[in-house]
């Protein structure tokens, strides 16, 4: 074995601190009971922190009820980074552990979650919150068609679009909701 050779086995091996990091939300993934869950408690607190911030929040330019409707440039850019960095990291941990798609790694589910209300267009408050959380727990456990086929498309891809499609199922469940009065 030459030391070229030597040098590219031990550094594909190597743990991927950094990859590991953002797939578990800064850990939140090794949590032993219910890790998605969790994931997504983390995407519900990221939107709802993003949303408070007056800095950055929803539709600084618009008054009235549209301003509910619009979601901000730094919302689009966040749930944007989400799905690029999850879609990156999640294939190089899925490579790591050897699984196709890591318990653990619940960067898929922060992106899902934000995704479901980025989608539903409605108000950061508690009951859209709440709703949005359930829904979206609901769907990406039950993966209703077409949410358990989009887990077959390749690496980082098919870790983080089955919860990409359930946030769609959320959010058409926060749009039936709003039209039914809640």
């Amino acid at each position: 074995m030459n030391p070229k050779t030597e040098a590219s086995e031990s550094s594909s091996s190597r743990k991927p601190v950094l990859s590991l990091f953002f797939a578990t939300a800064g850990g939140v993934g090794y949590i032993p009971k219910a890790p998605g869950t969790f994931g997504s408690l983390v995407g519900v607190i990221v939107f709802w922190l993003l949303s408070r911030n007056p800095l950055v929040s929803f539709a600084d330019t618009h008054d009235g009820p549209i301003r509910e409707l619009i979601p901000g440039v730094p919302a689009i850019i966040v749930s944007l980074a989400l799905a690029i960095v999850g879609v990156i990291v999640t294939r190089q941990v899925a490579k790591y552990s050897a699984k196709k798609d890591p318990q653990f790694a619940v960067i898929d589910e922060v992106s899902g979650q934000f995704f479901t209300y980025l989608f539903a267009l409605a108000p950061a408050n508690w009951k859209y919150l709440l709703l949005g959380f359930i829904l979206f727990r609901v769907f990406d456990i039950w993966k209703p068609f077409p949410v358990r086929q989009a887990e077959s498309l390749s690496g980082g891809w098919g870790i983080m679009a089955d919860d990409w499609m359930a946030a769609v199922y959320a959010a058409i469940g926060i749009w039936i909701a709003r039209a039914m009065g809640l």
